[in-house]
């Protein structure tokens, strides 16, 4: 029983060795790197029974910045913001502002082409997509 050695005893890093990793991970800000704006943005999108419906937060952003297409139940959203103003005399370190283009897709199962519509107020875009009645492809079939 001398030669037992205890768990406690063991050296952590023998048992963990990625336990390093672990801590560097968790100290990154990987959360910012998805929500400061660097190509992406907040959409939610919902099942409203006869269509469906999408919000997506669009802080800043203007219409003339926006695509909304739908082709065969693929509905997307290509944000591509360019700001235009030259401010001459001004030495930045750092300017996060600038240009920067995003786009999400979501692939709507029977979404429809006719009837859609979108608004894009107070920096939240709202679209309602229409679904197509889907009429049932199965057929009884009587054995003689």
């Amino acid at each position: 029983m001398a030669g037992i050695t205890r768990y406690n005893n063991y050296d952590r890093s023998f048992i963990r060795p990625f336990e390093m990793l672990d801590e560097i991970f968790s100290a990154l800000p990987i959360g910012t790197l998805t929500t400061a704006g660097i190509g992406t943005f907040k959409m939610n999108v919902e099942d409203a029974g006869t269509s469906y419906a999408v919000t997506a937060e669009l802080p800043g952003v203007t219409r003339d910045q926006v695509d909304v297409e739908l082709n065969e139940g693929n509905l997307s959203i290509t944000i591509n913001k360019k700001e235009v103003e030259e401010e001459k005399g001004k030495n930045y370190l750092i300017k996060e502002t600038g240009e920067w283009t995003a786009t999400r897709s979501i692939y709507l199962k029977n979404a429809s082409i006719e009837g859609l519509s979108a608004k894009l107020e107070d920096g939240v875009l709202t679209i309602n997509v229409p679904k197509i009645e889907e009429k049932a492809n199965v057929t009884k079939i009587t054995i003689d």
